[in-house]
């Protein structure tokens, strides 16, 4: 009976062992839970958008530990003339190239449509070994440290291509793909957030550490890009898009040997919409997006190294520095809530009233340059950037037909980032003066808005013939 009991009743010590056990297992149990039920809501559990917006948070992870390793190698740790010369050579050896290989991204990721999953599980495993292999290297600062950080850019931006050819994939029922981008960029964010200060304490135990851990997270990470659902593979309804110069000319990206065809023509004569046959939006948009993309490409590069040679007043360079990463973290958060509030109803009206907006605050920053001006510019650069890339998504999913709206994403996507490259370029080959700088800056946006406000304005006032933006 005694020992019937016993079995049946647990003793003092097991009881307190599973009360500890609970009590240590509950927090991470708890906040796993949390993540799951916010990823999930609304829909986004069933189409697979949850999953998106966790792997994409692990993407954001895993480079935020590359980007503190690299930094620490690059940039913190040697004189600023050095560190100058540093990052012009990691400009050279990995931006260069990588301009280069932009334009195929688009188009050879667009002949796998069946290899989606594989595709970004594939970004994921290479950028594990790649982190890896710069372990080593990231002591000592060696040239085998930048062909690594250029396979490592390439992974990062391929792996940026697919995943914006396959949202339109997984939303979620009345869900707008401003919504669900939204929702997958502030993941993205949060996780680069959370993980940002992370790398900085693994970057105190030793140079290769924020490495160790970024192979890691690129290793769950690929795990977890099985767990897209299979209609992410599927190509069903769909066709590549093309680009049309402006006299009639089709340029096709993904297929070699078209150049000079009829636009909107297949060889057995069927039309083929085009970016540019869908409505002068889409290209509006994405001008004024380019111009976005190379003002924050040109600020990351330029105040960096104008903050840490001439500190703003009053404060030390880290300081400095600090000011305006937080200024532009949280103007890009804040700028990807309100999209989602905004729901991108009428998206050509935001694109000139944030590009407007953003080439205010630089006119101003040049004319009265200053901590505050600074801190305000990357706010703004921030804010405008997100709010209106949401918007292009906006127009691309209203007024391009489903059966190439991927690709169309695709193509952007790295229209977009060679825009970045042109920017960070010019930031880093322009001398340190603030009010120059500054100046720079209000010249990118202002060529932006020469090649975009007149035709989205035009645009917006005749209405779209067909919107479908919720």
């Amino acid at each position: 009976m005694t020992s019937a009991r016993s079995h049946e009743e647990p003793g003092p010590l097991r009881r307190t062992g599973r009360a500890v056990g609970h009590a240590l297992h509950k927090p991470f149990t708890g906040t796993a839970k949390g993540i799951r039920k916010a990823t999930h809501a609304h829909g986004a559990g069933e189409s697979g958008l949850g999953n998106l917006i966790e792997l994409h948070a692990v993407n954001g992870a895993g480079d935020v530990m590359i980007t503190v390793a690299l930094a620490s190698t690059v940039f913190f740790s040697v004189p600023t003339d050095e560190a100058r010369g540093r990052v012009a050579l990691y400009l050279a050896v990995t931006m260069a190239p990588f301009t280069l290989l932009a334009p195929v991204i688009g188009p050879l990721l667009d002949r796998l449509p069946h290899g989606r999953r594989a595709a970004m599980a594939g970004s994921m495993l290479a950028r594990a070994v790649l982190a890896l292999t710069m372990s080593g290297a990231v002591a000592t600062g060696g040239l085998e440290l930048y062909p690594a950080a250029l396979g490592v850019l390439v992974c990062s931006k391929a792996y940026g291509v697919v995943r914006s050819a396959v949202v339109p994939r997984l939303l979620p029922p009345r869900f707008s793909l401003v919504k669900a981008n939204s929702r997958v960029t502030l993941a993205g964010l949060l996780a680069t957030g959370i993980a940002a200060p992370i790398g900085a304490g693994l970057q105190t135990v030793g140079p290769g550490w924020p490495l160790y851990g970024a192979c890691v997270i690129f290793l769950g990470g690929t795990v977890l890009a099985f767990t897209l659902p299979h209609k992410v593979d599927s190509a069903k309804g769909e066709r590549k898009a093309q680009l049309v110069e402006p006299h009639g000319v089709a340029v096709s990206l993904s297929e070699p040997g078209r150049a000079g065809r009829r636009p909107g023509r297949e060889r057995n004569g069927e039309k083929r919409p085009g970016l540019r046959s869908v409505g002068p939006s889409v290209l509006n948009g994405l001008q004024a997006n380019s111009a976005h993309r190379a003002l924050s490409g040109f600020l990351i590069f330029f105040l960096a190294f104008l903050l840490r040679e001439h500190p703003l007043a009053g404060q030390s360079a880290a300081v400095s520095l600090g000011i305006a990463g937080v200024a532009a973290g949280l103007g890009n958060a804040s700028g990807t809530a309100v999209g989602s509030w905004l729901r991108a109803r009428g998206p050509e009206m935001i694109v000139v009233s944030v590009l407007a907006l953003a080439l205010l605050v630089a006119v101003l920053a040049a004319l009265f340059f200053s901590t505050v001006m600074v801190a305000a510019l990357s706010a703004t650069a921030g804010f405008t950037l997100a709010l209106s890339k949401l918007s292009l998504d906006a127009m691309i999913q209203r007024d391009v037909p489903e059966e190439v709206r991927s690709s169309a994403f695709a193509r952007s996507e790295t229209v977009l980032q060679m825009a970045w490259v042109v920017g960070g370029g010019i930031g880093i080959a322009l001398p340190l003066n603030g009010v120059l700088g500054m100046s720079v800056a209000a010249g990118i946006l202002a060529l932006g808005a020469a090649t975009s406000v007149r035709g989205l304005l035009s645009a917006a006032r005749r209405g779209s013939p067909h919107p479908r933006v919720a």
